[in-house]
């Protein structure tokens, strides 16, 4: 599926004067950004996004261009109707897009799979396993999504958990590089790969992919890198210039670089995949097939995703990352820095509450993500007031990261292991998480300021927000209002949704088929 890749002469057109403005124009255009709702005391107000470690909000202008698209959409694996013509090239255009987003030569192939890493990574451990048998041992870190540590434990064998380091003022890190070291030479002969955050979901710390790329292959083991956190927030490329260097595999969601809807995203050496069948077959992969017998195709990366495509999905995603590449991810990190960083200052000054994980940009590397907790509330009652009275959308609990959630609240030993109690006393008033703040494109300076001044009035205003909320039965940690209740069918449900298109319909409405 080679498609010409035209983007290196689009972006040198770019000065970064226009670049800067292309951002400016493009910040706001997401969709749900202005979305209002009514909040506990009566108000009407616009909602404010912190949520996008979980999901990005959907980019207009990359929704408008599968829109356009879909007006050439039939099936792919066939030429001779323009139509399937038209959506094949443009299915290998959105695969050309991840290469060239990640600079990745024609050693590499893209897969799209599912809708997030999890399959993604569930892809390759198989695909590791089988290829190298006798080696039995990954090694990943404590700071991982259950994503990048699960499917390594399911599907290949023993997996080592590196824990992070501590700076200067006692906060957590990135990888303990010299514990990882040790991990990779002890267990060298038996390695099969490292697996590795590039950010971490729960503090945003940044790690060296490179750097322990290095330490991997001088052992002669793989690096599979976990860049669903960082890809829409730093730039990455799987090969530096230094062959010792070059990653592996990469794997990205979709949905968090601005896309929802959009496929999870393998990048791996073509070569990982020579001479394996495929992990999963069907229609669309194969040559030849008869009652006894069937023939896979030779190419990547065909011959690795079965089945028919999600090619809404996958030409949104293309869309996203040609803008994301225009504009550039030097100028986008840079630019989230300067938020980061006053968003840091400001949370810093408020009273009883803590934020974990290193937090001085000077001595770690970070993206957008902060989690803290507040002394007085539990994080479930802080989530639901922040939403009821403020309009703040931010998550709580554990984020998919428990053992290094529990690690940096006390309750796990230095092996990230927990208390056996713990699978008893996690009641919703003792559920241990964190409240997460995180950060994409669309948010402001005036964003910061107005979690800063909801924070300060729950810090001013304990009392007064606990005798609002009481403990959900059976939930996970969260908290509801006593009074006010949100019912979503009220807001939007399918059903209503189908009835006013029909009145509308009825009334002689015209829709366009360009929009989203």
């Amino acid at each position: 599926m080679a498609a010409s890749s035209t983007f290196a002469s689009a972006e040198s057109r770019l000065t970064m004067a226009e670049r800067q403005s292309l951002l400016e124009a493009l910040r706001t255009r997401f969709l749900g950004l202005h979305t209002t709702y009514r909040l506990a005391d009566g108000r009407q107000a616009r909602r404010i996004y912190l949520d996008s470690a979980a999901s990005n909000l959907l980019w207009e202008p990359a929704a408008r261009v599968a829109c356009q698209a879909l007006q050439h959409y039939a099936n792919t694996h066939a030429q001779l109707h323009f139509g399937a013509r038209i959506m094949t090239a443009l299915y290998a255009e959105a695969h050309q897009a991840v290469l060239d987003f990640l600079q990745a030569d024609n050693r590499y192939t893209t897969i799209f799979c599912g809708y997030g890493v999890t399959a993604c990574l569930n892809r390759i451990a198989r695909v590791l396993a089988r290829r190298r048998p006798d080696r039995d041992v990954v090694i990943t870190t404590i700071m991982e999504h259950h994503a990048n540590d699960l499917p390594h434990r399911k599907h290949v064998g023993r997996v080592v958990h590196v824990p992070v380091e501590k700076d200067p003022d006692g906060e957590a890190g990135k990888v303990d590089m010299a514990r990882l070291q040790e991990a990779i030479i002890r267990h060298a002969d038996r390695l099969n790969y490292v697996a590795i955050t590039a950010a971490s979901n729960v503090t945003g710390i940044v790690n060296p992919v490179h750097e322990i790329a290095r330490m991997a292959h001088a052992v002669g083991a793989y690096v599979v890198v976990d860049a669903a956190q960082s890809a829409a927030h730093l730039p990455l490329a799987v090969d530096p210039g230094d062959p010792e260097a070059a990653l592996d595999v990469v794997v990205l969601s979709g949905h968090k670089i601005y896309t929802p809807g959009s496929p999870g995203v393998l990048v791996a050496r073509k070569e990982l995949f020579l001479g394996q069948e495929p992990e999963e077959v069907g229609g669309g992969i194969v040559s030849f097939v008869d009652t006894t017998r069937y023939e896979i195709l030779p190419h990547l990366p065909e011959r690795e995703e079965a089945g028919t495509p999600n090619l809404p999905g996958a030409i949104a995603l293309g869309a996203t990352l040609r803008l994301l590449q225009h504009i550039g991810m030097d100028l986008i990190a840079e630019d989230e820095r300067r938020l980061t960083q006053y968003a840091l200052d400001r949370l810093s000054r408020i009273p009883r509450l803590h934020i974990y994980g290193s937090h001085r940009l000077e001595i770690a590397k970070r993206i957008g993500v902060i989690t803290f907790n507040l002394y007085d509330l539990p994080h479930g009652l802080v989530t639901a007031a922040l939403n009821d009275y403020f309009g703040i959308a931010v998550r709580n609990e554990c984020f998919c990261a428990q053992p290094f959630v529990r690690q940096l609240l006390g309750i796990a030993d230095a092996e990230g292991r927990a208390l056996d109690s713990c699978l008893d006393t996690c009641t919703p008033r003792e559920q241990p998480g964190m409240v997460r703040l995180s950060l994409g494109l669309y948010n402001t300076t005036d964003d910061i300021d107005a979690a800063v001044e909801a924070l300060t009035d729950l810090v001013r205003r304990p009392d007064f927000y606990r005798q609002q909320y009481e403990p959900v039965p059976g939930s996970r940690g969260d908290w509801r209002h006593r009074s006010f209740r949100f019912e979503p069918e009220q807001v939007f449900s399918i059903e209503e949704a189908v009835r006013q298109l029909i009145d509308e319909l009825r009334n002689g409405a015209t829709g366009s088929d360009t929009q989203p």
